[in-house]
Order: structure tokens, then sequence, then C-alpha cells
């Protein structure tokens, strides 16, 4: 794997990168698609880049550099989450997958006590809904209407998530959607 995962120091060495990452690039998947340095600033002061609940590592890609932020999220919780953002220039290269692979294989290695690690996207995010089945991950729940857009009706937030036994074997289980008939 070329991608390498650099925890990064949002309060001190990385801070002033870490806000011209977020407010140079547009994340037109994410609840707020343009940051603004004081929202950026606001959240890293919040606790929101490190903190109990949360870490944030640059995404370091071998033959480019850096390509990304990552933040895992939810640590106390049994099921972490992850907040991925490449930059602009680096979308629609394939690179997605290899950054999931690599958060995932830092939870399941480091996070011992974790069974299962999901991600949340918009339904009209194509790119990150096929790198999830691509890295393994299986679709739970689909929110219709969860995911609020700016000036625009909500679209529906769709969830995925591996187990570690998946993980550990590269075996994908599955299960029944509609389980139940009336």
């Amino acid at each position: 794997m070329s991608i390498n995962l650099v925890r990064l120091d949002p309060v001190g060495d990385d801070h002033e990168a870490l806000v011209d990452f977020m407010t140079r690039n547009e994340f037109p998947f994410h609840s707020n698609p343009r940051l603004t340095g004081e929202a950026v600033k606001a959240a890293i002061a919040n606790g929101a880049y490190w903190s109990e609940d949360n870490d944030s590592f640059w995404i370091d890609y071998a033959e480019r550099g850096r390509i990304g932020f990552l933040r895992l999220e939810d640590l106390g919780d049994p099921t972490p989450m992850f907040d991925l953002r490449l930059d602009e220039g680096f979308r629609g290269r394939g690179l997605g997958v290899e950054a999931v692979q690599a958060a995932t294989q830092h939870v399941f290695t480091t996070l011992l006590d974790v069974n299962r690690f999901e991600g949340q996207t918009r339904e009209d995010n194509i790119a990150m809904r096929k790198t999830f089945l691509r890295c393994g991950w299986v679709k739970e729940a689909h929110y219709r209407e969860g995911w609020p857009v700016e000036g625009s009706k909500p679209v529906a937030s769709v969830a995925y998530s591996i187990l570690r036994r998946d993980w550990e074997t590269g075996q994908t289980t599955t299960f029944v959607w509609e389980d139940l008939s009336i």
C-alpha cells in the first residue's frame, strides 16, 4: 500500500496547514462544502480534530505527497466512524480505495476492542459508495432524505460498515436486506 496515515497536530505544527487544506478545497458531498478559516479554527479549538473522541491524520501517498485528510470520529463508541477528504487535485484517481483500506487497517490494528467500523455518505456520492464496496464494506442503511443540502431538497444518507472478521479474513459477510414480508 502506498498510503501512509501521518497523525497531525491541529493545535500545533499542523494548525495552519489544516486550515489551508480545509479552506482551499471544496467538499461537495459534505454537509458544509466550503469551510471558512474561522469555522475551521473554531472546530480545532473545540476538539473536532483531536480529542478523546477524535483523531486526525494527513493522508500521504508515496509517489505524490500529501493527498488528503482523515479524521476518526466517535472513538469512545464501539463503532467509530470517519471523515475522509481528498485534495481536489487527487480526486477521481482511485486513491480513495487505498485511503479507506489504510483507515480500516489503522482502526483494526490500534483499536483492539473495535469490532465494527462505519462510514456514511450521500446517496449521490457514487465514487465514495463504490469505494466502500471495493474495500469490502457492506451497505447497512439508506436513510431517506436524511442528509440536508443547503438550498436544495435533502438526499438520502447511506451507511456502510466493515466487521473486524471480514477485514481479517477478506471475506465480506452479508445479510438479507428485506427479511420480513407482510
